[in-house]
């Protein structure tokens, strides 16, 4: 047959994602068992590698389980499976949007929660995340961790620990846009100190514990955030698209 994977991409991503795409739509139904290794080859024209790697993947995102002795399933519905963004939609500045428009809501809904919880010991902690941020020159690596650190601190001061592991997920699709996005800022001081401004509302209204001016403070932060990326300078796009493209884990081989 004609093989599907004939695009420049990596074979297994390909593959990974045409089953995922079987699986979801029901043609490979809970606990029924995956075509063997020889099958999968020969329908897409891959080689045992290709089909290795792709099955490799569904396992670790929970899609798939193999028995011994019987082979590779699909895995049973109640099974939990590990939380994956689809690689091919956080490859251009329109995926990252995405990423940032599901991190408007958590921010916002994590610094109201931090607000109402807020202890003198917590309040040091997220002033001391602040100083460092507004400390960092405006590009570079240091920056971007001091950038991440300082959410983090807000998501800690929530005592609930998925806040933090949800924004630490999130942050592997957003670290490249915010190294270029943070050189945007230095070429504008008006944009660093727009940035500086909104962590710093954010900072207080949590340390007072106004959960209402938090959230809000976080909401709009985060839509500013979208805006500065959607409107960056032609140069700034190019230099993070090509940037994310390169990042893509569909680079061909």
């Amino acid at each position: 047959m004609t093989s599907l994977l004939s695009a420049p991409e990596r074979l297994s991503d390909r593959l990974a994602a045409l089953l995922q795409q079987r699986i979801a739509a029901g043609e490979l139904a809970p606990e029924e068992q995956l075509p063997t290794e020889q099958q999968l080859k020969e329908a897409h024209g891959v080689s045992r590698t290709v089909v290795r790697e792709a099955v490799s993947r569904l396992k670790s995102m929970g899609l798939l389980v193999s028995r011994q002795g019987a082979g590779v399933f699909v895995a049973p519905l109640h099974q939990a499976r590990a939380l994956a963004f689809d690689p091919a939609v956080l490859d251009s500045i329109a995926g990252v949007l995405q990423v940032v428009e599901v991190r408007r809501g958590l921010e916002a809904d994590m610094a109201a929660q931090a607000a109402e919880r807020i202890t003198p010991e917590k309040a040091q902690t997220i002033a001391a995340a602040l100083a460092a941020v507004e400390a960092c020159p405006p590009h570079g690596a240091e920056g971007v961790q001091a950038d991440l650190g300082f959410h983090r601190s807000i998501a800690r001061a929530t005592d609930n620990p998925h806040f933090e592991r949800l924004i630490g997920y999130l942050e592997q699709y957003q670290r490249d846009a915010m190294h270029v996005t943070r050189a945007n800022e230095a070429l504008d001081s008006s944009y660093q100190t727009q940035v500086q401004q909104e962590h710093r509302r954010i900072a207080e209204s949590v340390m007072r514990g106004d959960a209402g001016a938090a959230r809000e403070a976080a909401r709009e932060h985060m839509q500013n955030a979208a805006f500065r990326l959607e409107h960056a300078a032609p140069a700034i796009r190019h230099t993070l698209d090509a940037l994310l493209n390169r990042a893509s884990p569909h680079t061909p081989p």
